[in-house]
C-alpha cells in the first residue's frame, strides 16, 4: 500500500540543513498521528513525510547548504550569465563559445519540458493564487484558506446537513483547474510559493465534501451526502480512499468563547466499514473565521486504529452547545506539503525531481490550501503558482 515510500529513512542532518531544523521539527510533529505519507516537495530527491513523524526517501541536497543558499547561488549564476550575455552582445563573436553553452542550457530546459509533455500528453496548466490567511487564536492553530480573501475568491460554506456539498473544480473558491482529455491523467509538477512569515507550511489538498453542522446543540447531526472523488476501497486504485481526512472548520461566524469537544463523530472508513467513531478531540474556544476548530497542533480528526482514510461522514456531534458560530465538517485528500522556510522568498516546489511520481490530481479536483500549525498568530500573505501537466 505504501510502495511509493521505499528508500529508507531520510538523512536527518541534510534535511535539517536544507529546510531548517525548525521547519523539519514542525513537520515531524504535524505527522506524528497522521496515517498516510505525504510528498514533501521542494526537497531535491524523493522525500515523504511519514505517519509517526519520520521522513522516508532519498534527499539529494543539504550536504553543504540550505534551500536559501541554493536559491542565492542560482540568482548569482543567472546574474553572471546575463552579464556575460550582454558582454558577448557588445563584443560580437569573441564570446560565441560562452553563448553556445548558455544556449545549450536553455535548450536542456526545453528538452525537459518536452520530456514532461511527451510523458503527460503535452498539456499544461498554470494555477495562480494569492491569499491572506487568518489571524489564529494561538500559536499551533491552523487555518483553511478556502474562505479567505484573495485569488481565487473566497469559497462558500457547505450546505446544511444532511445533504452537505460535494465540491468540484467548478465550485467558487477552488483553484482554476480544468479537466483534460485523459481521465484522471493530471499530475502536479511544479510550484512557486512565497509566504510573508516563516517558518510556514501550506498543504495543497483536494476539498471533497463539506457539510454544515449545528454547533448550538448537542444533538447528533446526521449526514447523507458524500464526496464524488476518492471513494474506491481498493488500495491499488488511483482514487483509493487512503489519506482522506476530515476536519471541522469555521466558514463564516466566530464561535462563542466556549470550551467544547467533538464527540462522537461517526464515519465510514477506507475499507467501507461503517459506524466508526473517531476519538474525541477538543475544539477551539472562540474559533476564528477560517480557523480549523481543533486544539493547537491538530489539523485533522484522528481515526480509529488501523483506519487510513474517510469514505464519508455519518454524523457530527459536539459535547457542549456553543451559543453562536458556524462549523463545517470537511473531507479532504492531501496532495503535497509546500514548506516556506524563509519569509518573502519564492520557494521552488519541484514535483518532478522531488518525490518523483508526478502526484495525481483527479478530474474535478477542488484544489485549495491548509495552513499547517502556525509558528505565529498574525495573518500571513501567500502567493504562488502551481503547474500541472496531463497525460
Amino acid at each position: 500500500m505504501h510502495k511509493m515510500t521505499r528508500g529508507g529513512s531520510t538523512h536527518s542532518d541534510q534535511l535539517d540543513r536544507w529546510l531548517g531544523a525548525e521547519t523539519v521539527a514542525q513537520l515531524s510533529e504535524d505527522m506524528r498521528d497522521f496515517y498516510w505519507p505525504i510528498p514533501l516537495h521542494g526537497v531535491p530527491g524523493k522525500v515523504f513525510a511519514m505517519p509517526g513523524g519520520d521522513f522516508a526517501g532519498k534527499i539529494d541536497a543539504g550536504q553543504f547548504g540550505s534551500a536559501f543558499d541554493r536559491g542565492e547561488d542560482a540568482l548569482k549564476r543567472m546574474r553572471n550569465e546575463k552579464r556575460a550575455q550582454l558582454a558577448g552582445y557588445k563584443i560580437g563573436n569573441s564570446r560565441s563559445g560562452l553563448r553556445g553553452q548558455m544556449d545549450k542550457r536553455h535548450h536542456a530546459f526545453t528538452s525537459l519540458s518536452q520530456l514532461i509533455a511527451s510523458a503527460s500528453g503535452g498539456k499544461q496548466q498554470n494555477l495562480n493564487f494569492g491569499k491572506t490567511g487568518t489571524a489564529v487564536s494561538a500559536v499551533g492553530n491552523c487555518g483553511d484558506l478556502w474562505v479567505r480573501a484573495g485569488y481565487p475568491v473566497a469559497g462558500a460554506a457547505g450546505a446544511a446537513a444532511p445533504g452537505g456539498t460535494a465540491l468540484t473544480a467548478a465550485s467558487a473558491g477552488a483553484l482554476a483547474f480544468h479537466n483534460t482529455a485523459t481521465a484522471d491523467g493530471n499530475h502536479f509538477t511544479t510550484g512557486y510559493v512565497s509566504a510573508s512569515s516563516s517558518p510556514s507550511t501550506l498543504l495543497l489538498y483536494d476539498r471533497l465534501f463539506a457539510c454544515a453542522t449545528t454547533i448550538t446543540s448537542t444533538a447528533a447531526v446526521s449526514v447523507t451526502g458524500a464526496p464524488l472523488r476518492y471513494q474506491n476501497t481498493a488500495n491499488t486504485a488511483i482514487d483509493f480512499i487512503g489519506g482522506n481526512m476530515m476536519f471541522p472548520m469555521n466558514p463564516t461566524t466566530v464561535l462563542a468563547a466556549t470550551a467544547h469537544n467533538w464527540t462522537p463523530v461517526v464515519y465510514t472508513n477506507d475499507t467501507g466499514t461503517t459506524l466508526r467513531s473517531a476519538p474525541s478531540v477538543a475544539g477551539v474556544s472562540a474559533c476564528v473565521v477560517g480557523g480549523i476548530d481543533l486544539a493547537p497542533g491538530s489539523w485533522f480528526m484522528p481515526l480509529q486504529s488501523g483506519d487510513v482514510g474517510v469514505k464519508g461522514i455519518t454524523s457530527m456531534q459536539t459535547s457542549v452547545a456553543v451559543a453562536t458560530g458556524t462549523i463545517d465538517f470537511v473531507i479532504a485528500h492531501p496532495i503535497a506539503f509546500f514548506p516556506c522556510p524563509i519569509a518573502n522568498l519564492v520557494c521552488i516546489v519541484d514535483g518532478v525531481n522531488t518525490a518523483f511520481n508526478l502526484v495525481n490530481v483527479l478530474d474535478g479536483a477542488c484544489l485549495s490550501f491548509l495552513e499547517m500549525p502556525r509558528a505565529s498568530t498574525g495573518a500571513i500573505n501567500y502567493t504562488g503558482l502551481i503547474t500541472l501537466v496531463s497525460e
